[in-house]
């Protein structure tokens, strides 16, 4: 079996993520306080309220707190002349290749939690799917989106 990709995704991901996670989480609450209210007006059986805060809480522990930290140690990558290579997955681990000539183009997108912690997610667009490297920094992102272009003209060139 071929070895783990060698380059990992930077730590502030851990941190982005968490901030997403977050913000589903307080959404996630404000349900739950939204069946207390309801509970307590018509009558509503409090053991549902109950496992609904229960089941809010596990989730935001597992959500904010643990997952982006496994998220983190498995997200891999790793540029070949002839191919990319992608790990990812926490209990089920995807081990991705993508032909470099079936690139067609290549993006990097950023939205504003992102940006907040300078980071970037590179975007490979084949014809049948798209893959993303997550939450690089800016200028890694901007360098490995200039050199797998860069690659899939040469790989393009040579067909």
């Amino acid at each position: 079996m071929r070895q783990p990709p060698g380059n990992t995704i930077a730590q502030e991901a851990m941190k982005a993520w968490r901030i997403t996670a977050a913000i589903y989480a307080v959404i996630l609450w404000l349900a739950t306080v939204a069946g207390v209210v309801v509970s307590y007006l018509y009558d509503f059986p409090w053991s549902i309220v109950i496992a609904a805060a229960a089941l809010s809480a596990i989730s935001t522990y597992l959500f904010v707190f643990l997952l982006p930290k496994f998220r983190w140690r498995r997200w891999r990558y790793e540029v070949f002349e002839q191919e990319i290579y992608i790990q990812y997955g926490i209990l089920i681990v995807t081990r991705t290749l993508v032909p470099m000539m079936r690139v067609q183009h290549v993006d990097t997108k950023q939205g504003p939690i992102l940006k907040r912690f300078r980071l970037a997610t590179v975007t490979i667009s084949t014809a049948a799917t798209t893959h993303e490297i997550p939450a690089l920094l800016e200028e890694d992102a901007s360098e490995l989106r200039d050199r797998l272009s860069a690659l899939a003209r040469v790989d393009e060139d040579d067909v």
